[in-house]
């Protein structure tokens, strides 16, 4: 069944242009290692909550956007074997974030239904 990584953070609006670079360039070795699709989302109408919402959950300032990511796997045995890969690909470890990786969320995911 399909398994999906997914993250959350918070990146500079003035670094839209390098996050989309960043996605691309990121995003091209995950593909090479199975990852089926990868959607990048640049927070535009999200609700501020009282107790919690998108920008409190990665810590943003008024300055930056939240940035909604997956990359869908045919599978999590994929998915593992693909991570050691490209944690290992001098690519990604090349790769500069245009944003602060401490506040960023990620995990996996058992897609338990699709419509």
């Amino acid at each position: 069944m399909t398994y999906i990584d997914g993250t959350l953070c918070a990146v500079p609006k003035a670094n839209k242009d390098a996050y989309i670079a960043f996605a691309r360039e990121v995003g091209a070795i995950f593909k090479e290692h199975g990852a089926t699709a990868l959607i990048d989302n640049w927070g535009d109408d999200l609700p501020a909550g009282t107790q919690t919402d998108f920008y409190k959950a990665v810590q943003a300032t008024e300055d930056e956007a939240v940035v909604l990511s997956w990359v869908v796997w045919p599978d999590k045995a994929v998915r593992d074997a693909a991570w050691e890969k490209i944690m290992a690909d001098p690519r990604m470890q090349n790769a500069k974030m245009p944003y602060d990786g401490k506040r960023m969320i990620y995990g996996g995911f058992e897609q338990i239904l699709a419509l």
